[in-house]
């Protein structure tokens, strides 16, 4: 199949970003020992509790940090714009075996990679160790929390079949319509703060109205949307998309900005509220963020981009390895502040993870570690 020029880039910015996010979350993860609660461990990355030295680790956590939460959302709308609908004469289970036979192996080897490897550098115990693989089979480990995103993808590729045929014979209109609603779905987190339980949540019931519209699949339908019945000509994607992007970034890095004091713990998903991938400005930022890239015209992409897209996958399955190396050269060692510790981490850990899936792709039979 033609490989499609701006999803390319899409997949290169999107784990980029990532890896920008990650980085930016040193500067807020580590909390003083002297005001971690009794019995709390230590971390560096953002756990349950965020904590900021200054003023200016507050600026640029915000910034950065906030302006690529757009990252995993584009994942997502990249994957479903390819899947979606499924192929009529193909079986939903000879879909699922094409898309986990490509995508599990590389999942299963870098989990016993992030529970084994570690213990080279004294990074773990051997018995955090013996329990990550021993709950294997029912989380990540727990030196690989960006293997999170890896359960709603897979969650995507079950629902696709499923969705598929009311793709197929859905009008634009009744899709805007389930857009809509998930759009208005991704205002709860903010309805919840402000007013309180809405549409049916009690103590005993989190499923509210609007439940079965919410979530990803929000994405999944929107980029069925965009490929099959948006016709905009490219100067109206540009605008629309443009604004969308810096209202909805805006919107994402204030929301932070505001309420993350410095010198004092907070409680992350408070502060976090705006920055969850399913809420209404990160949904506004990605949209515009897509369609932004929708407007490259390229013929062919310069192939180092094409090369890193192929690669994109393994990247973030590996980055966390690579980046503590150069949180502790940067940020500890060199003690560069956050406005250039932040963006040159993220740089140095995509340029190693894009090395080094380099190099394993050359070894027969990667395509089971690296996809």
């Amino acid at each position: 199949m033609k490989r499609i020029v701006y999803l390319d880039y899409i997949r290169v910015v999107a784990c980029f970003l990532v890896m920008l996010v990650h980085a930016s979350e040193y500067f807020y993860g580590f909390i003083p020992p002297e005001l971690l609660e009794e019995g709390a461990a230590a971390s560096n990355l953002a756990g349950p509790k965020s904590y900021l030295f200054s003023e200016a680790d507050r600026l640029w956590v915000s910034l950065y940090d906030g302006f690529s939460r757009i990252a995993v959302p584009l994942f997502m709308i990249v994957s479903a714009f390819l899947l979606v609908p499924m192929k009529e004469e193909q079986t939903t289970w000879d879909f699922y075996k094409k898309r986990f036979l490509r995508v599990v192996p590389p999942i299963v080897a870098f989990m016993l990679i992030y529970s084994l490897l570690p213990l080279a550098w004294g990074g773990m115990e051997w018995s955090q160790s013996l329990g990550d693989l021993q709950r294997l089979w029912l989380n990540f480990p727990s030196m690989a929390g960006h293997f999170w995103f890896i359960y709603p993808l897979l969650g995507l590729y079950l629902f696709i079949p499923i969705i598929s045929p009311w793709l197929r014979k859905a009008t634009a209109k009744e899709e805007l319509f389930f857009i809509g609603l998930f759009a208005l779905s991704t205002c709860m987190p903010f309805i919840n703060r402000w007013v309180g339980e809405a549409w049916g949540q009690c103590f005993w019931n989190e499923y509210h109205m609007l439940w079965n519209f919410s979530g990803y699949l929000g994405y999944l339908v929107m980029a069925h949307y965009i490929r099959y019945h948006l016709n905009w000509n490219r100067g109206k994607r540009f605008w629309i998309g443009l604004g969308a992007f810096v209202v909805g970034t805006v919107t994402t890095i204030w929301s932070f900005y505001t309420q993350a004091t410095p010198g004092v713990v907070h409680v992350t998903p408070v502060i976090e509220v705006a920055w969850a991938f399913c809420t209404i400005n990160c949904v506004v930022a990605t949209f515009g963020a897509f369609m932004l890239f929708t407007c490259i015209e390229q013929k062919e992409a310069p192939k180092v981009i094409t090369d890193m897209s192929k690669l994109s996958f393994a990247m973030y399955l590996m980055h966390l390895l690579w980046l503590g190396f150069w949180v502790g050269i940067f940020k500890e060692q060199m003690a560069l502040p956050s406005v250039a510790a932040i963006p040159v981490i993220a740089v140095a850990t995509f340029v190693s993870c894009y090395i080094t899936s380099k190099v394993v792709s050359y070894i027969p039979g990667s395509k089971w570690i690296i996809g």
